[in-house]
């Protein structure tokens, strides 16, 4: 048995934002047509360790795609000059059920959900978007700005954090980055307010338990991409941008209802309820929902991820690898 060894360095050496995003669309395709197995993701606690492993495992046929990802939350690993959120894909032969590939599960998780709010900003934002609030700096917040700066030819980006020092490094590293590539600037803002001010696009990428701009103050037209609420307790959007939003998507409704904040304390809140929501993006792909349908309305996507992202991305990724002889190779 051959198994594929793939680093951070092979991944983004054969693996571009573009791919990443089509995988996406393809993944979620195939999901809202009912094509794929998803269960919801196991979660473990380790008390001893104050740490918990989570566990997403998942199978969409028609990429061929089955394997599982393992993520384990640390936070003392810091301490130990260790990452916090370790975490390895194991790609699996659909036909034979043999392990054939292990890659780095933390640049796959960044670079899948990036490009999860990339593809609906490509499917769900105005054409003509020029100007891109992002909210929070952390690990997968330079993804979540490439994938929006490839689907739109955004002039300015405003990037807002807690603390204006990690605001301005963040605008200093990234506009090094991708600022002759993208031709754009990128620079800090002080406030939440002037982080959204005519914002065409806005995402919230952070671990925030309460809103972190007012829904008042988005423009009409705009499009928001909520990433960072996994869990029931945290909230980034406000109930206001989630009641009056002409249409609110998620990634997948099961993931979606069970684990966001941004949602569930609305609707516990009686202000809110789920079958308010348009419906998700792989059904407005399928033409099953409506999309953008005019300039002013305002669109949301919420998104938390789900097994059938990883295992698709990561089948794609192998696929490429082997093209392209890249990875180490072991036997067992």
């Amino acid at each position: 048995m051959d198994i594929i060894i793939l680093k951070e360095k092979d991944m983004k050496d054969i693996f571009t934002m573009s791919d990443a995003i089509q995988a996406d669309k393809d993944a979620l395709e195939m999901y809202s047509k009912g094509a794929t197995n998803i269960p919801l993701r196991v979660k473990i606690g380790i008390p001893e360790n104050e740490g918990e492993s989570l566990y997403m495992p998942g199978y969409a046929a028609e990429a061929n795609a089955l394997g599982i990802k393992i993520v384990s939350v640390y936070p003392k690993n810091i301490d130990k000059g260790l990452t916090s959120v370790p975490a390895t894909m194991v790609l699996l032969n659909e036909k034979t059920g043999e392990v054939c590939s292990l890659m780095d599960g933390t640049f796959l998780t960044r670079i899948r959900t990036g490009a999860v709010s990339g593809a609906a900003t490509d499917i769900l934002a105005r054409k003509d978007s020029k100007v891109f609030g992002l909210f929070g700096t952390g690990g997968q917040a330079e993804q979540q700005l490439e994938a929006v700066l490839t689907v739109r030819d955004i002039e300015l980006v405003k990037v807002f954090d807690i603390s204006i020092e990690r605001a301005e490094d963040f605008a200093k590293r990234m506009t090094e980055r991708f600022s002759e590539k993208f031709s754009v600037e990128i620079k800090a803002a002080k406030t939440s307010e002037e982080t959204i001010e005519n914002a065409d696009i806005i995402t919230v990428v952070t671990t925030s338990k309460k809103p972190v701009f007012d829904g008042k103050l988005v423009k009409k037209g705009a499009h928001i991409n909520g990433v960072g609420s996994y869990t029931p307790d945290m909230q980034e959007i406000d109930e206001y941008s989630i009641c009056n939003a002409d249409k609110v998507y998620v990634d997948t409704k099961t993931g979606v209802f069970n684990e966001s904040g941004d949602l569930i304390i609305p609707v516990n809140k009686g202000m809110y309820s789920f079958d308010k929501v348009t419906g998700e993006l792989g059904e407005v792909i399928l033409n099953k929902v409506s999309g953008r349908e005019s300039d002013d309305e305002i669109t949301i996507f919420k998104t938390v991820g789900s097994g059938v992202l990883d295992v698709v991305t990561a089948r794609r990724i192998y696929e490429k690898a082997l093209q392209q002889s890249v990875g180490d190779k072991i036997t067992l």
